[in-house]
């Protein structure tokens, strides 16, 4: 694939959080974007991004980034792509104001994912749900979301085994610090603890794979008809959500059939080959105490997921675990997949890359 000569400028809204940071960090290398405008709130207005910004993403942003002014999120000529990461406290009528005003954007925020006319969108899996967007009421500009952190992963892990008839999924989630944000938790309570709630995740787990999964019809998404039920923690771990994950099928399935289906997955040749893609996207290992988040969350420049110990179930049919990375693959990386995949498919009319 030929890359652009000149690069889009992009906007991003909330970036001075967590994800901010690291849609920062991702774009500093990207061949087709190039942050022109960070995005917050009033209190980091008219401030560098590296002053307003508690960096926590390692190395801190380069040069030309940390110096570009925080503005307000508000519409302007210019940028006529932005990703949202913004907290969906504020997020929703900010994200409607720049669609409006005719831009592209890429959320991550809950705020619009469950839509009817919104496509929420794992490229490797539904990319055909990009047709959905056509039935919004904004003139040209569009709102596509990515799935919540946590649901990335179990959606990535469940696509190559759709063809075995899934009947219902049970899943306990291991989830990262930084889903949550940096100052969500004071330090007693993050030390030898876990915490066995996370607001509003649990009904996420169990609903967004089956819109990701769903058929497009004239209405909307018809959703996928299995059953998930999810348990969801928060521990002290600070990038990776681990998911320990059994399974039932319609008829009978041999842990084999698993590995050979996870081994057999690939994305579509028109998402393999965007730039955030990653290829292979599913790594099955071998290992028997796999996977761990401190070895295998970067996989793929964290963008894959890793899956490990699968075995027979005593009460549904199989089990295994799965490892993805919250912050790139289940939101920023995610996000910048997104953006790629909806550029190459044509779908806004002033944004376009060579092919």
């Amino acid at each position: 694939m030929r890359y652009p000569k000149q690069k889009i400028p992009v906007g991003v809204l909330g970036a001075t959080g967590a994800v901010g940071q690291r849609l920062a960090q991702l774009l500093a290398n990207h061949p087709w974007f190039e942050l022109a405008r960070p995005m917050a709130s009033e209190s980091s207005r008219s401030k560098t991004y590296g002053s307003a910004t508690d960096w926590a993403q390692g190395a801190p942003p380069d040069e030309r980034t940390a110096q570009l002014r925080v503005e307000a999120c508000k519409p302007s000529p210019g940028i006529e792509l932005v990703f949202s990461a913004l907290d969906p406290s504020v997020a929703g009528p900010i994200e409607t104001e720049f669609a409006a005003a005719g831009g592209l954007v890429i959320s991550n925020a809950r705020n619009h994912r469950m839509d009817p006319n919104v496509p929420l969108i794992v490229p490797e899996v539904n990319p055909d749900h990009l047709a959905l967007a056509a039935g919004q009421e904004f003139e040209t500009g569009r709102i596509l979301t990515n799935p919540n952190c946590s649901s990335i992963g179990l959606v990535l892990a469940l696509a190559p085994l759709l063809p075995l008839g899934i009947r219902r999924v049970a899943v306990v989630s291991m989830q990262a610090l930084s889903g949550a944000g940096r100052l969500a938790f004071r330090e007693d309570e993050l030390s030898d603890n876990l915490i066995p709630h996370i607001g509003g995740e649990e009904e996420k787990l169990e609903r967004e794979p089956l819109k990701i999964f769903g058929t497009c019809t004239q209405r909307g998404i018809a959703s996928a008809r299995f059953a998930i039920s999810a348990q969801c923690n928060r521990v002290a771990v600070t990038d990776g959500h681990t998911l320990c994950v059994s399974i039932d099928f319609e008829g009978e399935v041999q842990t084999q059939d698993l590995i050979s289906h996870w081994s057999r997955f690939k994305a579509p040749d028109f998402v393999r080959h965007l730039p955030s893609a990653p290829d292979p996207p599913i790594h099955v290992l071998d290992d028997v105490d796999g996977p761990q988040p401190k070895h295998h969350r970067d996989l793929g420049r964290g963008m894959a997921i890793a899956i490990g110990r699968p075995r027979p179930c005593n009460v549904l049919a199989h089990k295994f675990v799965t490892l993805s990375h919250n912050t790139i693959r289940g939101a920023a990386g995610g996000s910048i997949l997104l953006a790629e995949l909806a550029l190459a498919r044509g779908l806004h009319p002033h944004l376009s890359v060579p092919q």
